[in-house]
């Protein structure tokens, strides 16, 4: 059965944007890198374009995440999104460990570089990497798909600052050691910035529980609820961004209205926790038995 869209879905034009400008202007940058032999020019282009192929990549799974539920897919293509996302967490430390040891080799060889162009290219990056930043921001707070798209062009813009002020010191001072300085200093903002958004997506993968919801809290209200005795086997995990499931077995008094207890612990799940795709199995505890005592 296909439901309802994704939160990275409604962010999409946004991606398509984002994909263009990043495109666009990394051709000019790994352009003028070539030409000037900037290392730091260079690592920023080849992060543009880990950049573009991340948003293309998440463009892709949200088409995916849209296309309505075969019979055998009964959850649809919902982890698409979260996989996307790990590609792209693993994509960019790989390309931040590339560019440290390329770096630490230059930094003993150091190459002429002219700072003029490469201040004036990175400059004009930054631009670029700032709107679309500003294009992807909404999405970013709603789906993890789109987080990761825009970590990475938050990571590019950081590293554009970086080749600036290289651009800069090469310029006024001809210290040519500045251009895989700030290429070291690219890779070592990108990686930690990549760890929070792996962790959560092999989390989503592993079927953890979310972690803005508290278990216990959950279960705390639904063993609280009116005629509930005890739960058990409860679980929460994440489809996708935004989109948090549960089951679990209550076990209910044997005068209980089971329809009614359920009715009230679908309203808690979805007002105090935002969880709507619940399942919940009601097992009536049985009736005590009564001991009629034989007469004497």
């Amino acid at each position: 059965m296909h439901g309802p869209g994704t939160h990275g879905a409604r962010h999409k034009h946004g991606l398509r944007s984002a994909l263009f400008l990043t495109s666009a202007f990394l051709l000019v940058e790994a352009g003028v890198g070539v030409w000037t032999g900037s290392l730091s020019l260079l690592a920023d282009a080849a992060h543009m374009l880990v950049d573009a192929g991340g948003l293309l990549l998440s463009l892709f799974a949200v088409w995916f995440a849209e296309r309505p539920a075969p019979p055998e897919k009964t959850y649809g293509y919902y982890r698409v999104e979260i996989l996307a996302a790990l590609v792209n967490g693993v994509v960019l430390c790989l390309l931040a460990l590339g560019i440290l040891v390329k770096a630490y080799e230059r930094l003993w060889h150091p190459q002429p570089v002219p700072g003029g162009p490469v201040l004036a290219v990175a400059v004009a990056g930054l631009g670029v990497n700032l709107l679309c930043m500003r294009i992807l921001h909404a999405g970013a707070a709603e789906s993890l798909n789109v987080r990761g798209a825009y970590l990475e062009v938050l990571g590019d813009a950081a590293s554009s600052g970086a080749v600036i002020v290289a651009g800069a010191v090469i310029l006024l001072t001809g210290w040519y050691a500045a251009d895989p300085i700030a290429s070291a200093a690219i890779a070592l903002f990108i990686l930690p910035r990549t760890w929070s958004l792996l962790r959560q997506a092999v989390n989503v993968l592993l079927e953890a529980a979310p972690a803005h919801i508290d278990v216990a809290e959950i279960e705390a209200v639904l063993a609280g609820a009116p005629g509930v005795r005890r739960v058990h086997d409860l679980h929460v995990w994440t489809l996708t961004s935004g989109r948090e499931a549960m089951s679990a077995h209550v076990v209910v008094a044997p005068d209980a209205a089971p329809d009614r207890i359920l009715d009230t612990l679908h309203v808690a799940l979805h007002t105090r926790f935002g969880i709507d795709h619940t399942t919940i199995q009601v097992e009536t505890e049985p009736a005590p038995l009564i001991q009629i005592t034989p007469r004497a």
